[in-house]
């Protein structure tokens, strides 16, 4: 195989970390987009993405906090021109199943003239152990909008291995891929497999948006963050194309994805969800 020179976006966040680990094992180079990465790559400083393209094959992308936020789309079509400007060879975009904002971002990649590959993933399992919905686990009760909304949830680990596979294998070149675990839950039975897995008594209770959204607001959360969290629950959730169980993980691999019980029981093995986190 090639030595290639590939560039992850978002190089230390939940997929990119294990992207990174799996291209360094099979000896690529890597450079990692972040703020605290050399060079740095920041969203909001544009001008400092021709150096941190230089010299790269391919890129991964993934775009925080989502593709549906207002300014998204600008930036898409900015890191686009410089990556033609830098003779980059490929784009592998990850997007969100059933986000009708992010598809905009995706037409950008899929129209810019490179090899590319659009990764659409439903919601990570790990939501529940590295983001937003931890403490509440930790806390043992969850009060979440969309109590009844079935969602395919998808390991992280599933999508670094299809994404290192796109980024690698020329046959994924074009493609639009939807990943998906191999069975739908609700909230509330997913916080059931876990109170199951880490033996622990954890409390469901359904809200509506709107008492999420002036929870949040009480906590002093940013503005522009409540308003993301609000589309995905709104937009997203309500989406019936968001429940459809896609078996792209299964072609593309070899074998079944990640069941979210894997998932919890070998998240519980970790302790984390019996850990005070002090900030998520």
């Amino acid at each position: 195989m090639e030595k290639e020179n590939i560039l992850v976006i978002g190089g230390t966040g939940k997929t990119g970390r294990r992207i990174v680990a799996r291209l360094e094992a099979l000896g690529h180079n890597i450079r990692i987009g972040s703020r605290s990465a050399t060079p740095i790559f920041d969203w909001h400083k544009p001008e400092n993405w021709d150096a941190t393209l230089a010299g790269m094959d391919k890129v991964y992308i993934t775009y925080q906090p989502d593709l549906a936020v207002p300014g998204a789309l600008e930036s898409i079509e900015q890191l686009v021109k410089v990556s033609k400007r830098a003779n980059v060879k490929k784009l592998v975009l990850l997007s969100g199943k059933g986000e009708r904002e992010a598809q905009l971002c995706e037409q950008v990649v899929i129209h810019s003239g490179l090899d590319y590959t659009i990764v659409r993933a439903s919601w990570f399992n790990q939501n529940f152990s590295e983001n937003f919905l931890l403490e509440p686990i930790f806390d043992g009760l969850v009060a979440l909008p969309q109590a009844e909304a079935q969602i395919p949830w998808v390991d992280t680990d599933d999508i670094a291995e299809v994404a290192t596979k796109a980024l690698t294998e020329d046959i994924h070149n074009g493609q639009i891929y939807e990943l998906t675990g191999q069975r739908t839950l609700t909230f509330k039975d997913a916080v059931a497999e876990i109170a199951k897995a880490s033996n622990r008594d954890i409390a469901f209770v359904p809200i509506s948006v709107k008492e999420y959204g002036d929870g949040m607001r009480k906590t002093g959360l940013h503005e522009d963050f409540i308003w993301l969290i609000e589309y995905l629950f709104t937009e997203v959730l309500g989406n019936p194309e968001l429940a459809e169980v896609s078996h792209d993980i299964e072609k593309i691999l070899g074998r079944k994805p990640i069941d979210f019980s894997e998932y919890a029981a070998a998240t519980a093995e970790t302790g984390i969800w019996n850990k005070k986190i002090a900030k998520v």
